[in-house]
């Protein structure tokens, strides 16, 4: 029986329709939550990522600014930009778009985002929060997998869990979360030996490694759930052949676009699995969808309203 498609499309406009009721709730009281994000630079990718946040924003209610410094700014001037950002009580989450440019100190710049307005999850504050179970904003990525584990009515506590990839972004936060929730986690990496094998005990396995179609069906437990993080673009045809060879639909939009998006598992693992997260419409829609949510809880937090704060 092929796996269940756990949708992160339908599950993130769930929560982003809550983060409006809770917006609107809050503007009724006079107070609005917002958000900065800071833009440097001219690169492609970053811009698309910004413009769907302040575009969700948007539609959510919450206010929301764009700081669009020049490639050529320095440390110190971004700097003076966060320290700015930090004193102005309207807004509530600041988040630092990267990668920042080659002279810029990355993570000088992140350390310096007020923790309170920190709605990446970034700061070692925050991450020290998560590590002791203490209410903190956690990175985007990683909460929203736990809501879709979570509204998926997938068992946490005592099962098996395997997250493949050791990133501050993802993998340490999501090895914490799965961790808080009793689960019994493993962390794998590229010193990891007998990936496959240690892969396939998990009841549930995230992929997070960056590699289009890593994960094959060797790696994965029959009727596991499996969360695929990756966003790969695969544009060389021995590569798309090994992917998707005979999928019909895929090789039309190859064809058409010269490439195609998948995710660091295999597509034949849908075979086995007993979910998983398509690539694209899964863990993507999450993110920004989690950014919204983070952004009302910084607002509710800072603001004393700390009854929000364990949501």
């Amino acid at each position: 029986m092929p796996a269940t498609i756990l949708d992160g499309n339908k599950i993130a406009a769930e929560i982003r329709a809550e983060a409006a009721e809770a917006v609107k709730n809050m503007s009724a009281t006079g107070l609005r939550p917002g958000l900065a994000v800071v833009l440097v630079g001219n690169n492609p990718a970053s811009e698309i990522y910004v413009r769907g946040k302040v575009k969700s924003c948007e539609e959510v209610g919450i206010y929301s600014e764009k700081h669009t410094p020049s490639q050529s700014v320095t440390t110190e001037e971004l700097l003076t930009l966060v320290a700015d950002l930090n004193r102005r009580n309207e807004i509530d989450g600041i988040l630092v778009q990267l990668p920042l440019p080659p002279q810029v100190d990355s993570k000088k710049i992140l350390l310096a985002v007020d923790p309170a307005k920190d709605v990446d999850g970034f700061h070692p504050t925050n991450v020290g929060f998560l590590s002791t179970q203490r209410p903190g904003l956690v990175p985007c990525t990683p909460a929203g997998i736990m809501e879709i584990l979570q509204r998926s009515g997938v068992k946490l506590a005592g099962q098996e869990a395997a997250v493949i990839g050791r990133s501050d972004i993802v993998g340490k936060p999501m090895a914490m979360l799965l961790l808080n929730a009793n689960a019994t986690v493993t962390v794998c990496h590229s010193k990891t030996r007998d990936l496959p094998g240690v892969c396939r005990r998990a009841d549930i396995l995230v992929a997070a490694i960056g590699r289009a179609g890593m994960v094959t069906r060797d790696f994965v437990k029959p009727g596991a759930t499996v969360i695929d993080v990756g966003m790969n673009r695969v544009t060389d045809p021995g590569e798309f052949a090994r992917l998707f060879a005979g999928n019909a639909k895929r090789e039309e939009t190859f064809k058409s676009k010269g490439s195609v998006l998948v995710g660091d598992v295999h597509p034949e693992v849908a075979a086995i699995a007993g979910a998983i997260t398509p690539v694209p419409g899964g863990v993507g829609p999450l993110t920004i969808a989690m950014l919204m949510s983070n952004t009302v809880k910084a607002a509710k937090m800072r603001r004393g309203n700390f009854t929000a704060a364990a949501d």
